[in-house]
């Protein structure tokens, strides 16, 4: 089937009633980012640029991923992964960003694009390269390799450099937005491996028999938690810090 054809959303299809919410929640968060660009301080644009792009970007994806999802009733996991190859890394520039003032030196960017970009490569290998069937063996490897990456992230996030660099800013809003933003990497980031596990071979798909839907119903909930989450903190962040009568 042509993807470009009008496909409707079956009643009680509940994973594909989530790719359409997403994609229509990403698209207006990206518009409203864009549009409060205008109403925060020049130090703080870019940090709005890059949560509307994160959010468009994951927009562009999402429409083709329902589509996609509606025309075969599978995975469309290429699509989500070349989404966030993209959308995660600027996630990760979000915490350079909102620490740059504090001191915050470019090494501290390119080890947690590189962190991010070591998660998703072998997340991709763990999902997208497991044998027909499901090869428990193959998910858990690829699985744990790829969660070093987050690990650093997250300990970069609540005791590292980031951590310390908003610990030692002047600005209060920065330390909490900056907390927050933590915390989303902690309980946010961590259902997308609820969806990892959730795939054939993965411990919950042989445990509880979740099957390949429970991957794209995780996935869906988390994108639209993590990414919309985080451009709202940083846009809190933004308005608050700046001088507008």
């Amino acid at each position: 089937m042509v993807l470009s054809e009008i496909i409707i959303i079956p009643e009680g299809d509940v994973v594909a009633f989530t790719f359409f919410i997403g994609y229509m929640a990403m698209m207006a968060a990206s518009v409203f980012f864009f549009f409060e660009r205008s109403q925060v301080d020049a130090k703080w644009k870019t940090s709005l640029l890059v949560s509307g792009l994160i959010t468009f970007i994951a927009a562009v994806h999402y429409y083709y991923m329902k589509d996609y999802y509606l025309s075969t009733g599978e995975n469309p996991t290429s699509l989500r992964y070349i989404d966030w190859t993209l959308t995660v890394p600027l996630m990760a520039v979000e915490f350079y960003l909102l620490t740059k003032a504090a001191g915050a030196k470019l090494n501290l960017l390119w080890k947690l694009i590189v962190a991010a970009v070591w998660m998703l490569v072998f997340g991709y290998i763990g999902e997208a390269f497991n044998p027909e069937g499901g090869d428990t063996t193959h998910s858990v490897i690829y699985g744990v390799i790829s969660t070093l990456g987050y690990v650093y992230i997250l300990y970069t996030a609540w005791f590292g450099e980031v951590a310390q660099l908003a610990k030692n800013s002047d600005n209060a809003k920065v330390k909490q937005g900056v907390r927050v933003l933590a915390w989303f990497v902690l309980v946010g980031w961590a259902i997308y491996p609820i969806g990892y596990m959730c795939m054939p071979g993965g411990w919950l798909n042989v445990a509880l028999g979740w099957g390949p839907q429970n991957v794209d119903l995780f996935y869906n909930i988390a994108d639209a938690i993590n990414k919309i989450g985080f451009g709202l903190v940083v846009y809190g962040i933004a308005i608050n810090s700046s001088n507008k009568s």
